[in-house]
């Protein structure tokens, strides 16, 4: 077996915490005990560019289970975790291809390898694994069944692809299905970018301005606990109807050029470029903390700064750096601008990922069924298989809810009973 990790050594934290993981994902259990009787991907080969964590590895462990010969490699530089990676190799015998702080030429080389075992399905975080395929093996793509991609990023990426008819394999997005953006993007997201700032800073959020750039469903789910938290929280947007809702919400809504005189801690959840720019940098109060919770180090305009700054000072705190412009302010900048919830902490907790993995296992092998009808284009998740993991996750959480009665189904599906 052929694969790249740090050290092989730490396998036995990694299967520690993957354990821990699994404790808090039932939902991914059942399937993967089912998976393991039946076997829906037998003999498919498949690659998962995804976020190498323990969560992760309890995905992977399933989609092995149900038959598939499959290989992890990282979707990001940050966002490994090494023990997570060892043990994978060593205990569940899945190669991967992942080390922590890797560079970017290493990283493609990663993807790469996991093109080279030739999937029939991919699993993609962000769609660097689909745009490579396109980019330099695009001769692969008819033997591809399907792709599932997990991020809001991967899906915008997707659809212009589709929109400029560049897409030649079939697409599902998983990012739309409800039990992922509505709990992993809001819950999820929320809790794990508080988190990760907090651990790379140590700062009390209590009293301090803080500005978030986006308010999708990850920006819901951050501003609401930084609200909670004490913070004086400003939201900017572009979109005048997400803008309404969250000036409804008890924020304040502003352009970013207002927003950054004021903030005090900023944090970019949009999936779009240059959101942080130098005329926001030129503005901002010293000792101002910047960091990115979308999936690509897009968002600041890190060039921008390091152009404005006359010194840059690398680690002065562990996943910190300072830039100090030309009158003194020092502007902070968290993991290089990549996501803070995986590069400063450990990513969504188990229990929100329970449902966004079980939706993703579920996928592929509805995917894998039904593969004669699928054709190059971004498909949605089927509405059932929403459904029953919301079902299954009620279950687990011993919460019962009422069923329609054959009279309220009647009416909801007429037409002719008015007032």
């Amino acid at each position: 077996m052929n694969y790249k990790i740090a050290d092989i050594s730490h396998a036995n934290e990694g299967k520690r915490r993957i354990a821990w993981a699994d404790n808090d994902m039932p939902v991914l259990k059942l399937i993967r005990e089912r998976f393991a009787k039946e076997k829906p991907l037998k003999d498919l080969n498949m690659s998962a560019c995804l976020h190498v964590t323990a969560e992760t590895a309890n995905l992977v462990r399933t989609l092995k289970e149900g038959g598939a010969n499959i290989l992890l490699c990282a979707s990001n530089p940050l966002s490994t975790q090494n023990d997570v990676a060892a043990s994978l190799v060593r205990d569940f015998e899945i190669p991967v291809w992942a080390v922590n702080g890797e560079n970017t030429e290493s990283y493609y080389e990663n993807i790469r390898a996991a093109i080279k075992h030739k999937p029939n399905i991919t699993m993609d975080d962000g769609a660097d694994l689909v745009s490579t395929i396109h980019s330099e093996y695009s001769e692969m793509a008819p033997t591809i069944i399907a792709s599932m991609e997990e991020t809001t990023t991967g899906v915008i990426r997707l659809r212009a692809m589709a929109k400029d008819n560049a897409l030649k394999l079939p697409v599902i997005a998983v990012n739309d299905a409800q039990t992922k953006f509505l709990f992993d993007n809001r819950y999820g997201t929320g809790q794990s970018t508080v988190d990760g700032i907090i651990r790379a800073t140590d700062i009390l959020i209590a009293g301090k301005t803080v500005v978030a750039a986006g308010y999708g469903w990850c920006g819901r789910g951050f501003t609401i606990r930084m609200k909670g938290m004490g913070a004086n929280v400003i939201v900017t947007e572009t979109n005048p109807i997400r803008a309404i809702e969250a000036a409804l919400d008890g924020f304040r809504v502003m352009p970013m050029l207002e927003a950054a005189k004021q903030g005090d801690l900023f944090c970019t959840l949009t999936g779009d470029i240059n959101v942080i720019r130098k005329e926001h940098f030129e503005v901002m109060k010293d000792r101002a903390v910047v960091a990115n919770s979308g999936h690509f180090n897009v968002e600041i305009d890190i060039e921008a700064l390091k152009s404005l700054a006359k010194e840059e000072v690398k680690g002065v705190r562990n996943l910190v750096d300072m830039y100090v412009m030309p009158d003194g302010r020092r502007i902070f900048l968290l993991a290089q601008g990549r996501l803070v919830n995986l590069a400063a902490a450990e990513g969504h907790p188990a229990s929100v990922m329970d449902m966004s993995f079980s939706v993703q296992a579920l996928t592929t092998e509805w995917a894998a069924k039904n593969s004669s009808n699928l054709k190059p284009g971004v498909y949605d998740v089927p509405a059932e298989i929403d459904d029953l993991v919301a079902s299954l996750k009620l279950k687990s959480m011993n919460i019962s809810i009422d069923t329609l009665t054959d009279e309220q189904e009647e009416y909801l599906s007429s037409w002719e009973m008015g007032t």
